[in-house]
């Protein structure tokens, strides 16, 4: 369940929860118990601006070659707007020994910060436009949006190798 799933659901019980502690009492002084059960059912079944009732999507897959890793999105409107586009191919170079890199026709939205440490296995936007696997942890002074993680990265190096890279992001 995505983090705003998850506080839309809160959101929604809440408001369930007032309803039910304003409404009950006063139903019961106006009209006993079977006009309370009616009003009860009443709020449990409105529907609440903004809930969402089907789930975000928070995994994608990143294949290299024969190799296939599950990518956890992140919560972000980057994300979000390259999990829309899937699936997609590119061509990723080879960048400081740390980093395959490739561009995308159309930019994303950004929300960039400095991490500080870079991961192996972090899937990242550097500028609007330039999708970044890192297969090696290192620290970094420089300002990326990030768009998820491999969840299991330990062969990220290895799969991704020497040179160029094609890489695969799909939703299955």
């Amino acid at each position: 369940m995505s983090l705003n799933t998850l506080r839309s659901t809160i959101r929604l019980l809440k408001q369930a929860s007032l309803h039910a502690l304003v409404l009950v009492p006063g139903m019961l002084m106006l009209g006993g118990c079977r006009a309370s059960e009616r009003q009860t059912s009443n709020v449990v079944t409105q529907d609440v601006p903004g809930a969402s009732t089907t789930q975000e999507r928070t995994r994608m897959w990143m294949t290299v070659g024969e190799r296939r890793f599950s990518v956890t999105l992140a919560d972000t409107d980057a994300a979000k707007a390259f999990a829309a586009r899937l699936p997609v191919t590119l061509e990723m170079a080879e960048l400081n020994g740390n980093e395959k890199h490739a561009g995308v026709s159309q930019p994303l939205p950004t929300d960039a910060s400095r991490p500080g440490t870079i991961h192996n296995g972090d899937l990242m936007l550097y500028g609007a436009s330039t999708v970044v696997v890192f297969y090696k942890t290192f620290r970094s002074s420089y300002a990326y949006t990030r768009l998820g993680r491999v969840e299991d990265p330990e062969d990220v190096s290895r799969v991704l190798g020497r040179g160029s890279s094609r890489v695969v992001f799909s939703e299955q």
